[in-house]
């Protein structure tokens, strides 16, 4: 089945039996860089493409690229390379709202029927503060992609006929879509575009040139491009929206905003000098409002995840990822320090980096394991050289990579990344080659039922998906598929 990504390696850092654990360092500024790079520099040939910013107590210590911004034209990474960075984007919404209200034209505390006609009942007593903090009961999403152009009224017409995931303020569950509705909101508002308002009244007082959707003059830059497992081209994400000369709803306001580390830098300095927001408003865009998992001990903010650090501080964060472009920002305000990394090749294998620069500052006797290349990489890699049929591909794939295929996810996710890419012949080759291996697995066999639906054969589709209700009676994905094929 086909989901949408979110990518949360952030950032429990309960130590032993939960007691946390303080840190002492005694490292010179000097010596933190040399070893952060040295570990970041050696991590290249195994995969690892991106920018990495590091500031402690009013210096940079360290701003550089890593790998290719453009593997084809050899142009490297650089503190001042654009990137997506995904649901970062969203604390640039709730920094809108918060301008807003500081303006005098909304209260956090309003209703959406303050802002929408004609609302069903279950949505009009929603609140713009349960929105920010993912407790309205919005859907994660709707539409097919980031880059599926619905028209203004058909996208909110559609979202708001959607049936509430909960009662609107008794927890949280992450919503994409919430953040466009907010977004929607800045526009009907403002009577300006939402990329016209953040990047008037957040991104021109903070210096911030390069960053946003459309607007910036991105010519004479470097814009990553994306590769899946740092293997398949996929462009870049801007030209997708200069294509379309628009951006779509489905990520208006909760991700796709693109930007530097050097701007990305800004917007912390503005943040702190309260160049954008008063001392006040951030204090409220940054406090931890609720909880966002049982059992854990990070909360949801305003844009924002709070955390503790293992030193009893406030961290201040948020990650975020389109499944090849991640993007993580860590703020510590009290030992004033900021993290900043994005990548535009994403693995697992990459994805901690963040968190492992975090312990590489604060205790100078940890040092992370070397970056390991990506398995699925790998696959992806042999799959796209080999020059054969693709009867030869299954074959030699499984005479040269059967006994590490240990795991339903490595095919899936190399299944799932050829049928995003329209690719259905490989998408299917992979999704049925894990069947053979995993054949009582529910998730595989409506996968498979995704990929025929995705090029078409209906047929085949309803059969996967009837096997995979056979094996899971609660598969609800596959329920409603069915449903949907024979009506």
């Amino acid at each position: 089945m086909m989901k949408n990504i979110k990518v949360m390696f952030l950032f429990l850092m309960i130590i032993g039996n939960g007691k946390y654990v303080k840190a002492q360092s005694t490292q010179g500024n000097d010596e933190i860089k040399q070893r952060i790079d040295n570990y970041l520099t050696a991590g290249v040939s195994k995969g690892l493409s991106g920018t990495v910013l590091v500031y402690k107590e009013g210096k940079i210590i360290l701003n550089k690229g890593y790998g290719f911004a453009d593997k084809e034209n050899e142009i490297l990474n650089t503190p001042t390379t654009v990137f997506d960075i995904g649901s970062v984007s969203k604390q640039f919404t709730a920094a809108a709202i918060l301008k807003l209200e500081e303006q005098g034209k909304l209260k956090v505390g309003d209703s959406l029927s303050e802002f929408f006609k004609d609302l069903p009942e279950d949505k009009k007593k929603i609140t713009i503060h349960q929105l920010l903090i993912h407790s309205a009961g919005i859907i994660r999403a709707i539409g097919k992609s980031d880059f599926d152009i619905i028209s203004t009224e058909d996208y909110f017409k559609e979202l708001f006929s959607t049936k509430l995931t909960h009662e609107p303020g008794t927890k949280h569950k992450y919503s994409n879509a919430g953040y466009s509705i907010l977004s929607r909101i800045i526009e009907l508002v403002s009577g300006q575009s939402y990329e016209s308002y953040i990047n008037q009244y957040l991104f021109m007082p903070a210096g911030m040139k390069h960053t946003g959707y459309l607007l910036p003059k991105w010519s004479d830059m470097s814009i990553a491009k994306g590769y899946s497992y740092n293997v398949m081209n996929i462009g870049t994400m801007i030209e997708r929206y200069k294509k379309d000369n628009a951006v779509s709803w489905v990520v208006m306001g909760n991700g796709g905003i693109h930007s530097t580390q050097e701007d990305m830098y800004k917007w912390y300095q503005a943040l702190t000098s309260n160049n954008v927001l008063s001392k006040a408003l951030v204090e409220k865009m940054t406090k931890p409002y609720i909880l966002e998992f049982e059992g854990e001990t990070s909360y949801y903010s305003y844009g924002w995840v709070v955390f503790q650090s293992p030193r009893n501080t406030k961290m201040i964060a948020h990650d975020g990822s389109n499944g090849t472009f991640f993007y993580d920002y860590r703020w510590f305000p009290k030992e004033d320090i900021l993290i900043i990394y994005g990548t535009n090749a994403f693995t697992t294998k990459i994805g901690g980096i963040g968190w492992w620069v975090d312990k590489m500052l604060f205790d100078e006797t940890y040092t992370p394991k070397p970056i390991e290349p990506d398995f699925v990489s790998s696959l992806l890699e042999y799959s796209e050289k080999f020059k054969g049929s693709l009867a030869e591909l299954k074959s030699k794939i499984i005479e040269q990579f059967g006994s590490e295929l240990t795991k339903p996810f490595y095919l899936n996710r190399l299944s799932g990344l050829y049928s995003r890419n329209y690719m259905f012949d490989n998408a299917i080759l992979f999704a049925e080659l894990n069947i053979e291996l995993f054949p009582n697995d529910s998730n595989l066999w409506d996968s498979l039922g995704q990929v025929y639906y995705n090029k078409g054969n209906i047929k085949k589709a309803l059969v996967a998906f009837r096997e995979a209700v056979a094996l899971d009676a609660n598969n609800s994905y596959a329920q409603e598929m069915i449903k949907k094929l024979t009506n």
